[in-house]
């Protein structure tokens, strides 16, 4: 059985234990140049067995970009920056984006600062060229009341602020419970894109997660333009399991990915991820294929 990515950075974080209107000024900047990455949890049993080798295929398919999901003890998949930089650089590939879960560890209320496993998240994603670092989940204890939520948003705005120092953005990534948790009447993922700063925090939308919550990416695209700099492109199908819906390829699903993209485009995206978790009988490496 595939394990979600939902159900696996839950597990993750517990062991660890701006408005809509946007200055015109965050337009007129000169947007860089498109990149399409690959998110590694993608090929996460790949990257566990052989990370060389699964970064050679991925290499060899026309990827030029991938984004990390794993960054533990200061090192990615088992190397230290400096050996997983080098390692990228003969491949070809760099990562402008990581996936690190922002979590309870990382933040002194005591201090009201952020901890020093934070500030090295932060130092290793700079060394690394990252223009991103994200937080893809947000732990049910922030989430159980409005004041617990806003608390927290000052911890990614701080986030933020170490983030742009060394010039990157901090982000955070959405499931489905962003679109159907609601807080003094508002949904948890209003709360978060307005309670947070335009120019140092930016959202990662995943167009096939919000789906699962019966959100549509065209909608909040328009909703918060320029919000959305990194976007996940995911498909979705109806599942049989335990899952309402799992991940295809992309195209054949559900949630009109070329639409969303296409729109992403011309709202100021430019980092596309593709994520697929669940492969309906192919390989997940047959399906990052398929996908570029």
């Amino acid at each position: 059985m595939n394990t979600s990515r939902r159900t696996f950075l839950k597990h993750s974080a517990l062991a660890l234990a701006g408005t809509s209107l946007l200055p015109k000024s965050l337009f007129a900047a000169k947007k860089p140049k498109e990149m399409v990455a690959v998110q590694l949890y993608c090929i996460r049993e790949d990257m566990r067995r052989d990370p060389l080798g699964s970064l050679k295929q991925i290499a060899a398919m026309g990827y030029k970009y991938v984004e990390h999901a794993n960054y533990v003890d200061r090192k990615f998949y088992g190397y230290t920056p400096k050996e997983f930089k080098k390692v990228l650089k003969d491949l070809g590939l760099s990562m402008p984006a990581g996936h690190t879960v922002l979590g309870r560890n990382h933040w002194d209320p005591s201090k009201k600062e952020l901890t020093d496993a934070w500030k090295y998240t932060v130092e290793d994603a700079a060394y690394m060229g990252q223009k991103f670092v994200v937080s893809p989940w947000l732990d049910e204890s922030y989430r159980k009341s409005y004041d617990d939520l806003m608390g927290f948003m000052e911890v990614f705005n701080k986030s933020g602020e170490l983030c742009k120092k060394a010039g990157m953005k901090f982000g955070y990534h959405n499931h489905a419970f962003e679109f159907s948790e609601k807080l003094n009447g508002q949904l948890v993922f209003d709360i978060i894109m307005k309670n947070t700063d335009a120019d140092k925090v930016g959202l990662q939308l995943d167009m096939g997660n919000m789906f699962i919550a019966g959100a549509r990416a065209a909608d909040v695209l328009n909703q918060y333009p320029g919000r959305y700099e990194t976007v996940h492109v995911k498909d979705m199908i109806t599942a049989e399991g335990e899952e309402k819906y799992e991940s295809t390829i992309l195209g054949a699903g559900l949630v009109g990915t070329h639409a969303a993209t296409d729109l992403a485009r011309k709202t100021g995206s430019w980092l596309f991820v593709v994520e697929q978790e669940a492969y309906q009988g192919k390989t997940p490496m047959e399906c990052m294929k398929e996908n570029l």
